[in-house]
């Protein structure tokens, strides 16, 4: 049976192979990364009751698709990011681009979205029934109701998402980073969708890079790399990170855990 105790608080990262060639990871304040939730809100609740409520928070993208309840996750952060104390940012993830992607131009990218996790999403806003195959005037009347569904307010929110966020020498993004490109000039694409490089070429410019989008079966430092995404939708985990001077600490939920608490 698996373990309903997967909550884990792992110390300081043990190093890796390249990890000695690489400068310490210095953040200019401590603060928490959280990977990829894919519509998970149950996990999503269970992580922010086991992280410090001080630090600010940053999380990756991927809020939506594949989950049961993205509307929820959605309406939560954008509540955290005009509510807490803390600072709150959030940023665009490559599922929450082909929303909007389909939201501008259903008739074209309908079926790339619907069929990577969009048909959940939209069935979470109350726009049930929708065949991933649908195009042309039949995507546009479903665009239409999700944009009624999601409200102006929550689609300006998504729009306005940064691609990035930076602490002293550690970046965060979506996917990845370009580790042969400086920062300023990274392609929109790379940061959404990842490179092949990313994660095999050591960085020249000592930048951290913290990201989700590729799922891992633990979380994991390496080469001035941060991995978050333990697969909240596929795996039932997610994780948060918290980011500090010279160390990166683990905290990971499971569903099974959920499970446990709400009997």
């Amino acid at each position: 049976m698996i373990s309903n105790l997967i909550q884990r608080l792992l110390g300081k990262f043990s190093k890796n192979a390249g990890d000695d060639e690489f400068p310490p990871i210095a953040p200019a304040r401590q603060f928490v990364v959280i990977g990829d939730i894919h519509g998970c809100i149950d996990l999503l609740d269970l992580l922010l009751a086991r992280i410090e409520p001080d630090c600010p928070l940053v999380f990756v993208g991927d809020y939506i698709d594949r989950g049961p309840d993205s509307a929820g996750v959605l309406r939560r952060l954008k509540q955290l990011t005009q509510t807490e104390n803390r600072e709150v940012i959030c940023l665009l993830g490559n599922h929450e681009e082909m929303l909007l992607r389909f939201v501008h131009d259903p008739k074209r990218v309908g079926q790339l979205w619907l069929q990577n996790g969009g048909m959940q999403t939209l069935a979470s806003f109350g726009v049930a029934q929708i065949s991933g195959t649908i195009k042309g005037a039949e995507a546009a009347a479903v665009a239409e109701l999700l944009c009624d569904a999601m409200g102006e307010d929550l689609l300006q929110w998504l729009r306005n998402l940064p691609l990035t966020w930076q602490s002293g020498n550690v970046i965060v993004s979506h996917a990845a980073l370009d580790p042969s490109v400086p920062l300023a000039d990274q392609d929109r694409r790379t940061l959404l969708w990842g490179h092949p490089l990313f994660g095999r070429k050591i960085r020249s410019d000592g930048l951290w890079v913290v990201h989700g989008h590729t799922v891992m079966q633990e979380p994991r430092v390496q080469g001035g790399v941060v991995s978050v995404d333990t697969g909240a939708f596929s795996a039932g985990r997610l994780t948060a990170a918290q980011i500090s001077v010279d160390s990166v600490r683990f905290v990971t939920v499971d569903s099974c855990q959920r499970a446990n608490e709400v009997r």
